[in-house]
C-alpha cells in the first residue's frame, strides 16, 4: 500500500451545478455539507486536501484552494489545475457531488495504485467513474495538451493515459451514488432516513 504521505486528495468543487442551480458541495444531507463527507471519506489517505473552486467560501474549511487554470472547461480542466498545484506522484480525485462515499470505498483505489498506470479507477453498477479515482502527476502534462486542443471530455482524456478499471463489489456500489439533481438529493435523503 503507498503511504499517505505520498497521496493527495483533489476535490473538484467547481462545476456550474445548473440541473440542481446552487454549489452542489454546500449541499446538505443530514445536516452536513456533501463536501465535509467527502472530506472526512478522503482524510485518512491522503496527506493534503486541494478543492480545486473559484468560490471561495471553500475557505472555510482551512484546505488549500485553488481556482481553475483554464476556466469553464469542465472536469478535465479542474483534474489538470489540481494536479499542476500537486506535489505527490498519486492523486485522489473526487468530484463533490459524491456525498456518501467512504474511506473503504476509496481504499479500493488506493490499494491499487500500480506505478506503470496513469490512472486507477472505479467501475461501479457497470459505469467507470473517472471522477472516483487515482491520477499521476504525469497526466498533468497530456491534460493540458488536450485542453489547448479544444479537448473538455474526461473520459476522451483517460483513454489517453494507461489505465486500470477496479470493479466495485456489490456491497460498495450505493457509495459511489452522484447526485445531479433535487430529485436525487430527496431520494438519498428519503433512503437514509428510512
Amino acid at each position: 500500500m503507498i503511504d499517505k504521505k505520498h497521496i493527495t486528495g483533489i476535490i473538484l468543487a467547481g462545476g456550474k451545478s445548473s440541473r440542481i442551480g446552487s454549489d452542489k458541495g454546500f449541499l446538505l444531507l443530514s445536516s452536513k455539507t456533501f463536501i465535509q463527507y467527502i472530506i472526512e471519506a478522503m482524510q485518512p489517505l491522503v496527506n493534503e486536501i486541494i478543492i480545486v473552486s473559484n468560490n471561495k467560501d471553500y475557505d472555510i474549511y482551512n484546505l488549500k484552494r485553488v481556482n481553475d487554470i483554464i476556466e469553464n472547461a469542465g472536469p478535465l480542466a479542474g483534474v489538470y489545475s489540481g494536479l499542476h498545484h500537486s506535489n505527490t506522484k498519486n492523486n485522489l480525485v473526487l468530484s463533490c457531488d459524491v456525498p456518501l462515499i467512504n474511506t473503504e470505498t476509496l481504499k479500493e483505489l488506493t490499494d491499487n495504485i500500480e506505478e506503470n498506470m496513469g490512472v486507477i479507477q472505479l467501475e461501479s453498477i457497470g459505469k467507470t467513474m473517472p471522477l472516483i479515482a487515482v491520477y499521476k502527476k504525469h497526466c498533468e502534462n497530456n491534460f493540458l495538451e488536450l485542453l489547448q486542443q479544444g479537448e473538455r471530455r474526461l473520459r476522451f482524456a483517460v483513454k489517453q493515459c494507461k489505465v486500470k478499471t477496479i470493479i466495485l463489489n456489490k456491497e460498495l456500489e450505493k457509495f459511489t451514488t452522484n447526485i445531479n439533481t433535487i430529485n436525487n438529493l430527496n431520494e438519498i435523503t428519503n433512503a437514509i432516513n428510512r
